[in-house]
């Protein structure tokens, strides 16, 4: 599957983007002509600085001499901190997105290629709501569940929307909401997200990005031998 999907060279043997290219001029113009009421709603949650099962390197908040500057240190990748992916992050085969070979890009002092400075000017796009509880009438989906595209698919229908080429997509599984109510729990071990097969669907549609409040992959994975199946598939492969 990942031969047939993968994006590499579809927009030249040098692209860093990946289908972040499916953004144009015209996309944005589009996105930014849907506000109406110009309400802005928060996607942000307070730092987790406590140590938890779903977050072993907690957020560091110190406060300098004279209290009146602060020191933050924080280690993104995992399952308590807002982050981005930039497609240096995964490797098919000791390659990443497009066909770069791992001593290209990674080194100790950072991505020589495909960093997340590719997106320093910032994305700008149509953001598409899925929001699977209230799909399935219920107030999370259940860690381990795995979302697939007849679900999203069904989304769509009952939000009256149809997701295309330059979307960013957000799936909501309830995680939070779970969390507040049940406690924390290795989400790294066992997590509600999506099944590899949605990744040839994203290529179909042209989705530029994907977020989630969760990490994006079911787990346990339900494909033998791969950890993080979703993930390779869009980061190497399609450079989503």
């Amino acid at each position: 599957m990942f031969n047939e999907i993968k994006n590499w060279g579809r927009w030249g043997t040098d692209d860093q983007l990946g289908a972040a290219n499916l953004i144009t001029q015209e996309t944005r113009k589009k996105a930014l002509a849907l506000a109406k009421n110009g309400i802005t709603v928060s996607m942000a949650h307070a730092p987790l600085k406590e140590v938890a099962p779903d977050n072993p390197n907690p957020f560091n908040h110190t406060m300098n001499r004279g209290l009146t500057t602060d020191t933050y240190s924080v280690s993104y990748h995992g399952y308590a901190h807002s982050h981005i992916d930039a497609l240096c992050h995964f490797l098919w085969k000791d390659q990443t997105y497009n066909g770069f070979r791992r001593e290209e890009v990674l080194s100790e002092k950072g991505c020589l290629k495909l960093s997340v400075d590719s997106y320093k000017n910032g994305v700008v796009t149509r953001g598409v709501l899925i929001d699977m509880p209230r799909l399935k009438k219920v107030p999370w989906l259940e860690p381990g569940t795995p979302v697939f595209v007849e679900d999203i698919e069904a989304w769509e229908k009952m939000a009256n929307v149809k997701i295309g080429p330059g979307d960013a997509i957000f799936l909501r599984t309830g995680r939070w909401a779970r969390r507040e109510k049940l406690g924390p729990w290795a989400v790294g071990r066992n997590e509600a997200g999506y099944h590899a097969s949605v990744a040839p669907w994203l290529k179909q549609r042209g989705v530029s990005s994907v977020s989630s409040d969760d990490a994006q992959d079911v787990i346990p994975s339900l494909v033998e031998g791969i950890t993080l199946p979703f993930h390779t598939a869009i980061l190497a492969g399609l450079g989503v």
